[in-house]
C-alpha cells in the first residue's frame, strides 16, 4: 500500500487571469500604436446550448481584454461549402485578425475541410494541419489552445518534463495529438492511449505526467495514478465532472488540476493571447 497524500491544486483560473491581463495590456498598446484593435471572429453553426454559452463567454472575455468580437451565427442546415465560404471570407478580411470555428459543427459538415479554410496566420485556435505541423516540428505558428494552456500550467508549476514519461489519454486532432507533440518537444517520453488501448490502467500507472483528454467521466481512477504524478484533467462532462476521479486521484498525485478551474480557463486565455499576437503580426508590430 502507498501512503496517501493530498495533491497540490494547479490553479488554472489564477494563471489565466494573469495571461489575459498581459494580453489586455498588449492589446491596448497595439491599439494605441496602430489605431486598430485586435479582432476575433467567432463562427457558430446551429444553436447547440453549450456552444452558444461558450461563444458568449469568449466574447465577454474578449471585450474585457480589449479585443473586438465579430460573431457569425449560421443555421444548422449550413452546408460544408457554405461554411468554407464564410471562413474563407473572414480569412481574406483585413479587419479580422483571428478566427474561431466553434465545434462541433454537425455531422453533415466536413469539419476538417472547414478548419482548413482558416488562413494559418489567423488560426488562433490552432486547428489547421499547418498549425499541427508547426507544433510537431517546432516551427513558428499557433498552438492548439487547450494543449497550449496545459503547457503553460506545467511551466507555472515548474514541472520538469525532460526524460519524464507522459501518458496522453485521448487522440483528438485538437487536444490529445497536439498535447503529445508539445510534450515530446520538451523531451518527455510520450505514450498515446485511447478508447481501444488494452490495459489502460497499467500504462497510466507508469506515467509521471498524465493528460486525460478522452471525454469519458472519471475514466482515470486514483488507483491508476502513480504516487506523486502530475495529473492534468482536460475532460469535462455534465455536473463539473472530468475524465479523472478527482477525489481518489488527489490522494495519490503530486499535482492535479481541478474541474472546473484548471485547464478550462487556460484554453480561453491562450486563445485571447494568440489573437493579440496574430493582430500584432498582421499590423506589422
Amino acid at each position: 500500500m502507498f501512503p496517501t497524500q493530498t495533491a497540490q491544486l494547479m490553479d488554472g483560473a489564477g494563471l489565466a487571469r494573469r495571461v489575459v491581463e498581459e494580453a489586455a495590456a498588449r492589446a491596448a498598446e497595439l491599439t494605441r500604436r496602430t489605431g486598430a484593435a485586435p479582432c476575433l471572429a467567432t463562427v457558430l453553426v446551429g444553436e447547440d446550448p453549450a456552444s452558444v454559452t461558450y461563444v458568449r463567454m469568449k466574447q465577454a472575455r474578449s471585450a474585457k481584454a480589449g479585443i473586438l468580437s465579430r460573431h457569425i451565427g449560421l443555421p444548422a442546415t449550413t452546408t460544408t461549402s457554405e461554411l468554407v465560404d464564410t471562413l474563407t471570407a473572414l480569412s481574406d478580411d483585413p479587419d479580422v485578425h483571428g478566427i474561431l470555428l466553434q465545434h462541433p459543427v454537425g455531422p453533415h459538415i466536413d469539419e476538417r475541410a472547414a478548419f482548413e479554410a482558416i488562413a494559418p496566420h489567423k488560426d488562433v485556435d490552432g486547428v489547421t494541419t499547418h498549425s499541427f505541423a508547426a507544433m510537431s516540428f517546432g516551427l513558428p505558428g499557433f498552438v492548439s489552445c487547450t494543449p497550449g494552456g496545459i503547457m503553460r500550467l506545467l511551466d507555472e508549476y515548474a514541472v520538469e518534463l525532460a526524460g519524464r514519461h507522459a501518458v496522453v489519454v485521448g487522440r483528438s486532432a485538437i487536444l490529445g495529438k497536439p498535447a503529445g507533440m508539445l510534450l515530446l518537444a520538451r523531451d518527455a517520453t510520450v505514450t498515446y492511449c485511447h478508447s481501444r488501448t488494452a490495459n489502460l490502467s497499467a500504462i497510466v500507472r507508469e506515467a509521471d505526467v498524465v493528460v486525460a483528454a478522452v471525454g469519458r467521466p472519471r475514466l482515470i481512477r486514483g488507483e491508476d495514478v502513480k504516487p506523486g504524478a502530475v495529473v492534468i484533467d482536460a475532460g469535462y462532462s455534465a455536473g463539473n465532472v472530468g475524465d479523472v476521479d478527482f477525489d481518489s486521484a488527489r490522494t495519490r498525485a503530486g499535482l492535479i488540476t481541478p474541474v472546473p478551474g484548471g485547464v478550462g480557463p487556460m484554453t480561453i486565455a491562450v486563445l485571447l493571447a494568440q489573437t493579440v499576437a496574430a493582430a500584432a503580426r498582421q499590423l506589422g508590430e
